[in-house]
């Protein structure tokens, strides 16, 4: 048979030999093109993806992204500007439903760029976006490390550029929401491509807050240096500049005890125009902190209005009960626990006691201020308070502020210490109201049976000899308490403040051996109330509040809880309001008997007389009240000699007289009601005055020169009966005196306070060493 071609195929030709397919593998491993084959992925590698797919995955998800900025882009349209850049009122009531005011009213007037001085610009721009005009509109890497920051625990940051905070104040509002900060960002990015740096610089300084109810920079100018903003320095822009960080905080005017954070970000906002090149190291050196002139409170808020308001707001946002920005965005209905009633009398009490007996003849009149704040004890609610004359003039509340010595009204904390902690002499005596101590006047203080190099002076430098805890407190006598705080131990009696209701930052509060006892801490009228309206309730104590309600679009806002709980048992407390009800009975506060009810309470003073103060209470309310003397230009605490036309002001005259007026009117129409006390053991039997028999333990009765006048170990025994006041001291006195009273003083002690309401002002040199300077604030 012949063979067809056509059936076999195609003839193959050329040289090509018959053998593996080109494409095979061989068996060194390579293809028949010469190609290394792929080695197949086995065991643990199989679980991995491969290099291709983390490629993939990466470019799917930069596609997504990016869609996604494209998509919001394209889909978020700058939006008109929102209501909160007018802001709403908020709205403040009685404890009644009552209006009490409203704080809406914005103060903003908007000017151009070109009307805010270069280095104030350059100020902002170097507290807030230094990069402002070289950085887009946004900054990923800033918003990143401030979310990690803020979920790290660094502090909530923002991470915003000016143009993102221009947009939220502006266009948005003030929410913290994903929505909100996505729309921002987009809005940021289509208005830096829109409007000029130029324009968008000068919306944010014209919709910026500074605080003070000021909007703006040229609000803010007025507000705090009472001119406009073409007039600014680069100190006072710069201040101003530190303010948009908190402006509340950084207001050294309402809060000097916050004036170094203040000065620190001063000089970081000048620090950063220096190194931005906007200021030479020469300029930089020779400028001073400027502070702010007195506060002009819009006239909406004047009067005790202003004053309300402002401690509601503080109380508000201390309490994390909503955030500054939130509040001022406004909108909020806010039932405060003010008693009309209570408010109104406390404000006539004052004016009648005091304001209406100041004359424009006499320049220490016009130091004058006052503060007072009143506690109802069961529930803890401020029902009133006083700031001042009026918001719109003495911008500083003087009820709040925390920067007067509060002298004397805190012996009794001492005391409560003692009891509360079962302290005892240095002789092992158990300190009650009937201990004997050596009054001497510049008496040694001994520690451990060694003198402490601290020997303070009795006011107006007069001895007493051996007293008792109840006539030391009668007549504020500053050796007694000296050596008290001493034998209880300093930490203890800051513990035992800290409970009662004093914050433990207190400057002072921390002072070391017996000064703290002397009342050279600066809490305020308000801190005050709420110790003394401790007392007042046997121990037990709800944090104070100043709120009732809070709603916002008809929902209720949740206000922080104040669960009652004992700062000090009962035993101490009670112990603590017999020997005070001495002080109104016949000490230094008889003025108070004019309320016409069981009343304790303790006069205080000042060093140099620059405050005097009264802290009482009934059973149904504690009340404290203070005059304070204040320079009405430098701001300097000023001694208040002579004011009102009396030779000196203290806790016995004015604020005891004005809490008796307040006390009879707030609680006129209600029975009166006696104190029910549960005492400490030893305490049930009250003197005013040793019986002559008795003597001081050996810490206590040791004589200015140190040398005790008992051997040590000696003890005195409480006397078994109350003992009677002498009508004269004896003619040798039992310790050495460097003043030796010839008889006990028959009048009433209102008129001079006898005893050490003052906190001692300068010291002498002692065998032991030299005991500081002087008590200067």
């Amino acid at each position: 048979m012949s063979h067809d071609p056509q059936h076999d195929g195609p003839e193959r030709t050329g040289s090509r030999k018959w053998g593996p397919r080109p494409d095979a593998p061989s068996t060194d491993g390579r293809s028949a093109k010469g190609r290394k084959s792929r080695p197949r992925r086995t065991g643990w590698r199989r679980l991995f993806p491969t290099w291709r797919m983390l490629f993939g995955a990466l470019l799917l998800f930069l596609l997504v992204v990016a869609g996604g900025l494209i998509a919001g882009y394209l889909l978020v349209n700058i939006p008109a500007a929102n209501t909160a850049a007018k802001a709403q009122s908020n709205v403040y009531l009685y404890s009644d439903g009552s209006e009490l005011a409203r704080d809406g009213d914005v103060n903003r007037e908007n000017v151009s760029l070109a009307q805010v001085p270069k280095t104030v610009q350059q100020a902002v721009l170097a507290a807030e976006d230094r990069d402002f005009y070289s950085e887009s509109a946004v900054d990923p890497v800033a918003m990143v490390r401030a979310a990690w920051n803020t979920v790290t625990g660094k502090g909530k940051q923002s991470g915003s550029t000016i143009t993102q905070q221009y947009v939220k104040n502006y266009y948005l509002g003030q929410e913290q929401t994903l929505t909100r900060k996505a729309k921002e960002f987009f809005i940021a990015i289509k208005l830096d491509r829109e409007v000029s740096k130029h324009d968008i610089l000068e919306g944010y300084l014209n919709s910026s807050y500074y605080g003070r109810n000021a909007y703006g920079i040229q609000a803010a100018a007025q507000a705090y240096y009472g001119k406009n903003c073409d007039q600014l320095t680069t100190a006072q822009g710069a201040y101003l500049a530190t303010l948009l960080n908190a402006p509340s905080a950084y207001d050294v005017a309402a809060h000097p005890e916050n004036k170094q954070r203040a000065v620190a970000r001063w000089d970081y906002v000048l620090d950063g125009m220096v190194k931005q090149k906007w200021l030479s190291e020469s300029q930089r050196s020779t400028m001073t902190f400027p502070a702010p002139g007195p506060a002009r409170a819009p006239t909406g808020l004047s009067g005790q209005r202003g004053y309300l308001v402002k401690a509601v707001n503080d109380y508000l946002t201390d309490n994390k009960v909503v955030d500054e920005d939130t509040l001022r965005a406004g909108g909020y209905r806010i039932t405060t626990t003010i008693d009309r009633k209570r408010q109104d009398a406390l404000v006539a009490a004052v004016d009648s006691r005091l304001m209406d007996k100041l004359s424009d003849a006499r320049t220490v009149d016009s130091y004058v201020r006052a503060g007072g704040a009143s506690i109802d004890p069961a529930s803890g609610k401020v029902v009133a308070m006083y700031g001042g004359i009026d918001y719109a003039k003495q911008y500083v509340n003087g009820a709040t502020r925390r920067d007067y010595q509060v002298g004397s009204i805190f012996k009794p904390i001492v005391f409560a210490s003692a009891v509360q902690n079962g302290s005892t002499t240095q002789d092992g005596v158990r300190i009650t109201p009937n201990t004997v101590y050596d009054g001497t006047n510049k008496r040694m203080t001994v520690s451990n049976g060694s003198p402490t190099g601290f020997d303070p002076a009795n006011e107006d430098d007069r001895s007493y000899g051996p007293v008792t805890v109840s006539a030391g407190m009668d007549k504020s006598i500053n050796a007694v308490f000296a050596q008290m705080g001493i034998d209880v131990g300093p930490a203890k009696v800051k513990n035992t403040a800290v409970d009662l209701g004093i914050p433990k930052d207190t400057p002072s509060l921390g002072s070391s051996q017996g000064a703290i006892s002397l009342g050279t801490a600066t809490p305020s009228v308000l801190d005050m109330t709420q110790v003394y309206a401790t007392f007042a309730n046997h121990g037990k104590q709800r944090p104070y509040s100043l709120v009732d309600k809070v709603s916002r679009l008809g929902e209720d806002v949740q206000l922080p809880d104040r669960p009652e709980g004992i700062a000090i048992g009962r035993d101490a407390a009670d112990t603590t309001t017999s020997v005070l009800r001495g002080v109104v009975e016949g000490g230094t506060a008889t003025a108070a008997q004019a309320a016409g009810r069981p009343a304790a309470g303790k006069t205080g003073t000042a060093e140099k007389d620059k405050a005097a103060w009264f802290a009482g209470y009934t059973p149904d309310l504690a009340t404290v009240v203070a005059v304070l003397g204040q320079h009405p230009q430098t701001a300097a605490q000023e001694p208040l000699y002579g004011a009102g036309g009396q030779d000196r002001v203290n806790g016995g005259g004015y604020p005891a007289e004005i809490w008796a007026d307040y006390t009879a009117a707030a609680l006129r129409g209600q029975p009166a009601r006696d104190f029910d006390l549960q005492l400490a053991s030893g305490a049930e039997q009250q003197s005013s005055e040793p019986s002559g028999t008795g003597t001081p333990s050996s810490s206590a009765s040791a004589s200015a020169g140190g040398t005790p006048s008992t051997p040590p170990g000696t003890t005195a025994t409480p006397p078994t009966e109350a003992p009677t006041l002498p009508t004269a001291e004896p003619s040798t006195p039992p310790f050495p005196t460097e003043q030796p009273p010839t008889a006990e003083p028959t009048e009433e002690f209102p008129t001079a306070e006898p005893g050490g309401d003052t906190v001692p002002q300068t010291y002498r040199m002692s065998p032991w060493g030299v005991r500081g300077a002087a008590w200067d604030e």
